[in-house]
């Protein structure tokens, strides 16, 4: 059984090590990454990809929907789907910021143990759930970040761990529904594929008949099985993909709200403007400069 605290040291260490890099720290293994923040945050508008977040320290709190999920040390955030989020950190300070890996779940790789695993076990298949963190699964997060601090050994070793990691999900509790994304021909991975070309090409027209040629199914069909599976159409998909972008460029790039409405594929700024409004809360121009207002305070 893996200490928590020993999981905590390993990445206070190798956030202390990119301090000069604050927030989402990429790390040399795929799909990986670790969060440190010393305040409380914005809230974060996301499409998120299939993962699982193990909190180390502070608090989080994720929206999906009407549904408001609380998350704190020692329990780990999965999300089986690629549904939109709001997310916020409620709880970090200089003293004690908050920590958290989060881990992509592969769908290859998912799909691969499934065929040796057998039968799924019983299990619901929200999108979402909020659960104490396995004692298996810390165990290979700790592994995997004590392989970090050797980075040559990152491109050998990596990929077993990986894959023992997705093992631990898939004999868990909500084994059934990470299941649902690895099986050959299921809706979810045919849905899969079209988010895939969404999430590439969302600045492009995106004919929901093209969409439905890639996912073998249907318009009428896969219009309702991505709902089903992202509780988007496939056009609020993109919508929030583009609006998204968007505000990312205004941010971190300075792109005026033209700009970047032109940017993402948008023809019409008006209503571009209408519906970052409705999907942000404010306007553009008021948002960023309401974003960028935060920031200055907590500098």
């Amino acid at each position: 059984m893996t200490s928590p605290s020993l999981l905590f040291q390993a990445v206070a260490r190798y956030t202390d090590a990119h301090a000069h890099h604050p927030g989402v720290l990429p790390t040399a293994i795929p799909g990986m990454t670790v969060v440190r923040a010393t305040e409380p945050s914005g809230l974060l508008h996301a499409i998120s990809h299939p993962l699982v977040c193990l909190v180390l320290q502070g608090s989080k709190q994720v929206t999906m929907g009407a549904q408001a999920f609380d998350f704190s040390a020692g329990e780990s955030l999965l999300i089986t789907a690629d549904v939109p989020t709001v997310s916020q950190i409620t709880r970090a300070s200089a003293a004690a910021p908050y920590l958290s890996i989060a881990l992509e779940l592969n769908l290859p790789v998912i799909a691969d143990l499934s065929a040796q695993m057998g039968a799924a076990p019983l299990g619901d298949h929200a999108p979402v759930r909020v659960d104490p963190t396995d004692d298996e699964v810390a165990d290979v997060a700790l592994r995997l970040m004590r392989l970090l601090e050797r980075p040559e050994a990152v491109p050998l070793l990596h990929a077993p761990l990986v894959r023992e990691l997705h093992y631990w999900l898939l004999a868990g509790r909500h084994g059934a529904a990470i299941r649902r994304l690895g099986w050959p021909g299921s809706h979810a991975q045919r849905v899969a594929r079209a988010v895939a070309v969404l999430r590439k090409d969302f600045a492009q027209p995106l004919p929901v008949e093209s969409l439905a040629a890639l996912a073998d199914m249907s318009p009428s069909s896969f219009h309702q099985h991505f709902r089903a599976v992202t509780s988007l159409s496939p056009l609020q998909f993109q919508k929030q993909l583009r609006l998204i972008e968007a505000r990312r460029l205004m941010l971190s790039e300075g792109a005026s709200a033209s700009t970047a409405a032109f940017a993402v594929g948008y023809e019409s700024v008006p209503q571009f403007t209408r519906e970052y409004g409705r999907l942000f809360g404010l306007p553009p121009v008021r948002d960023t400069q309401a974003a960028r207002g935060r920031a200055r305070e907590a500098a």
